[in-house]
């Protein structure tokens, strides 16, 4: 502040000292507002390009799934005719022209039936009836650790793993917890296979290197 300006505020009366701080303050307060609604206003935008970039990916990585589901299945079909597979019921290949491998592996997985589904609509009923008598709410990191272990597969599958984690957690919590786990347990008397694809591709030096259309492995 420089003697000028502190010069004229010894010369205000307390009314215009007063008025002259409000003023600096609601100056202090628009300039925050309008700091807030262009961060607000930069962060709409970001997260709409986003958006609008994110969803085609999704949809191209989807689509190209289906694609070579149904593709390799016409293209095992043929094998079969040449007596390519070495048996009829034969899921798993490889395949492999100039510099591209690919390799189809199935395996049979854990999975659960129908019971499964109650289950984890009595553990959702169970969970937020416990978070909120809990003091962190929906905030406690057991809540969310069990939420997300709920969480489905593309197929709209619980997984194997994640509720066998479920199944660690008995410890902290009461019957009913278990009661639920015992029904999930119960559940787990079916199993299917899953198809999964690798992709390869050959370098100058003749070194396969895995191609994954994975935004985290890229």
């Amino acid at each position: 502040m420089t003697d000028n300006i502190k010069d004229a505020i010894k010369g205000m009366s307390a009314d215009e000292r007063k008025k002259l701080l409000e003023e600096l303050r609601n100056e202090e307060q628009q300039a925050s507002r309008e700091r807030r609604d262009a961060y607000e206003a930069i962060r709409a935008e970001f997260m709409l390009e986003v958006k609008n970039k994110l969803f085609p990916v999704v949809e191209e990585v989807k689509g190209f799934r289906e694609w070579i589901e149904r593709e390799t299945d016409s293209f095992r079909a043929l094998m079969r005719e040449y007596g390519q597979l070495r048996k009829d019921g034969q899921s798993s290949l490889t395949l492999t022209d100039g510099d591209l491998k690919i390799e189809v592996r199935s395996n049979k997985v854990k999975t659960f039936d129908e019971r499964a589904d109650m289950a984890a609509e009595r553990l959702v009923e169970y969970l937020k009836a416990w978070v909120s008598r809990s003091d962190k709410g929906q905030d406690d990191p057991m809540y969310q650790l069990a939420m997300t272990l709920l969480e489905r597969n593309r197929q709209g599958d619980l997984d194997y793993k994640s509720i066998s984690k479920l199944y660690e957690m008995e410890d902290r919590f009461d019957d009913e917890y278990r009661a639920i786990m015992d029904l999930f347990r119960e559940s787990n008397t079916v199993s299917k296979t899953a198809v999964n694809f690798y992709f390869w591709h050959r370098d100058t030096n003749g070194v396969w290197h895995r191609v994954e259309p994975s935004f985290c492995r890229m």
